[in-house]
């Protein structure tokens, strides 16, 4: 487990300040807040303050002019980041959904208290890298190797068409770089093939094993798979671990067992009850399950009495829709744990062999299930 330091309050001061001329908040030759502003907003004692400036003065990031206050000293782009040890955040979009978020927001504060800032979107503050565009992506990437990262946690690309060239790209720039990468969740290339960068995530094959054991054991039979077109590779490491569950417990798989469409089109979802016999969905995330819940009951199949519906994640909105789905739970900080301990282990020792860390898959049953039917 990493701990949290205990620092001086002129350490903590010294540290934001740092951090915010290397994200550009305050550019060189600009100046900084008074000794007296800043003994209001943190709350400390006027010599805290100033033992924070002289901290930063003799590492020469700032200068104190006489009668006219404290100023960022000028330099070159880069010149303040190269005097921080910065990591960076490329999860476009935070790759629309919640759980990202909090393994975000567990890796800047973990960050912080091993002494690096993290960027995301070009910012110190979280929840800034909204726009999934791969534009953005592009000039972020940039942004990162301008300021001299230590490192960058990437999550690739899904559900865009050229995802695979724009991820390949996107790593190489940072490789070329000589910016370590570790990997969020998936890989650059299609399941089963393996990048040469590290990656940290939970054993998708394992999860989707899980589930359909779960399925299998109340007793059902006939269970598909429904997948979003330009699914991550890590949709297909949890599609075969459903067939691993089903060829293990010795049940036919149809023909057509995985569907890939859109769970709000009307025209997929009377594709997916056209067949009679089904006993589930297995949904590649609860994103994706949700829609399907909401679709089901429009066309008036009623989970889990109809069918049952289960998904992956455990989003925070999993117990909101109704019925609670079914889910596989992503341990969030362990992810983030992991992550940060690699990276720094990276940057330690760029020779060091390429490592897949997968974290063990954790079943929470709720109503979609079925488990909780009458017998």
């Amino acid at each position: 487990m990493i701990k949290r330091p205990k620092h001086p309050k002129h350490r903590e001061l010294s540290r934001h300040l740092r951090n915010e001329i290397a994200a550009g908040r305050y550019p060189g030759g600009s100046r900084l807040p008074s000794e007296t502003e800043l003994v209001k907003q943190f709350v400390i004692s006027r010599p805290t303050v100033a033992r924070a400036f002289r901290d930063l003065q003799n590492e020469g990031l700032i200068e104190r002019r006489a009668g006219s206050g404290t100023y960022v000293c000028s330099g070159g782009p880069g010149a303040a980041a190269a005097l921080v040890r910065q990591l960076g955040l490329l999860v476009p979009g935070q790759s629309n959904t919640d759980v990202f978020e909090h393994i975000c927001g567990e890796l800047a504060s973990l960050a912080r208290a091993q002494d690096y800032s993290l960027l995301w979107g070009g910012s110190t503050h979280s929840g800034q890298d909204l726009d999934g565009s791969l534009e953005h992506a592009r000039e972020l990437c940039k942004y990162f190797i301008e300021r001299k990262v230590n490192g960058v946690f990437f999550t690739p690309y899904e559900l865009v068409p050229e995802k695979e060239s724009a991820n390949f790209h996107l790593a190489e720039k940072l490789r070329k770089a000589g910016i370590p990468i570790v990997l969020l969740d998936r890989d650059i290339h299609s399941f089963p093939h393996r990048s040469s960068f590290d990656l940290v995530g939970i054993d998708h094959v394992a999860a989707g094993y899980l589930l359909a054991e779960h399925l299998i054991k109340l007793g059902c039979r006939h269970i598909h798979f429904v997948a979003l077109p330009l699914s991550a590779p890590t949709v297909e490491a949890r599609i075969n671990g459903v067939r691993e569950a089903l060829l293990r417990h010795r049940i036919e798989i149809a023909p057509n067992w995985i569907y890939v469409g859109d769970p709000r089109d009307a025209k997929f979802v009377r594709t997916l009850t056209a067949a009679k016999r089904t006993d589930a969905f297995i949904c590649h995330n609860d994103h994706t399950a949700a829609l399907l819940l909401r679709s089901l009951d429009i066309v008036g199949q009623k989970v889990p009495h109809d069918v049952r519906v289960v998904g992956f994640d455990d989003a925070k909105y999993a117990t909101l829709v109704s019925p609670p789905l079914t889910t596989i739970h992503q341990p969030r900080r362990e992810i983030a744990v992991i992550a940060l301990r690699t990276m720094l282990e990276r940057i330690a020792d760029p020779a060091m062999p390429v490592r897949s860390q997968v974290l063990t898959p954790r079943l929470v049953v709720r109503e979609s299930c079925g488990a909780y039917l009458p017998k």
